[in-house]
């Protein structure tokens, strides 16, 4: 699935590492980084979440909340977030409903093998709740920043 720039964004409610749930329209007026990634506490996934966690005091100055989600359990996603002291918020999307809305679940090629899963991509959303940019199959190592700088550009 294609997200277009400058339409709505899907609206979402999932539960949150402490079991919360967390909606899209709680941070309405405000920017919304929403990274999709494949699992917990998995090499390229504990980078780009410690990027996105270093990075956390310039998407503040901009107004942005980071928010990761996988398929992980809540229990699952505070065990990471203690082992690498992460201080973004992680959303649980067990049944991928929300990643399929977002183009962020479809098929992957692995060692020559196809298998459905999770793409790891991002969306910002804008204070109005729609789609500013969309990054789509993303590599792990400085993909924060590069959320950031365009960020920065949009704001």
């Amino acid at each position: 699935m294609k997200l277009e720039t400058g339409k709505h964004a899907p609206a979402f409610a999932l539960r949150d590492e402490n079991d919360h749930e967390v909606a899209l329209s709680d941070f309405a007026g405000r920017w919304v980084v929403l990274y999709f990634y494949p699992k917990d506490d998995t090499p390229g996934c504990t980078v780009e979440a410690c990027e996105f966690t270093s990075g956390l005091p310039n998407f503040a100055k901009l107004d942005a909340v980071v928010l990761g989600c996988s398929r992980d359990t809540p229990e699952s996603h505070r065990k990471f977030i203690a082992k690498h002291k992460l201080k973004i918020k992680l959303l649980s999307d067990p049944e991928h409903q929300v990643m399929e809305q977002y183009g962020a679940w479809g098929e992957k090629s692995n060692y020559g093998k196809t298998t459905m899963g999770v793409i790891r991509s991002t969306v910002l959303i804008d204070p109005s709740g729609r789609i500013a940019s969309h990054w789509s199959n993303v590599k792990a190592a400085g993909h924060a920043e590069a959320v950031r700088a365009k960020l920065a550009e949009l704001s």
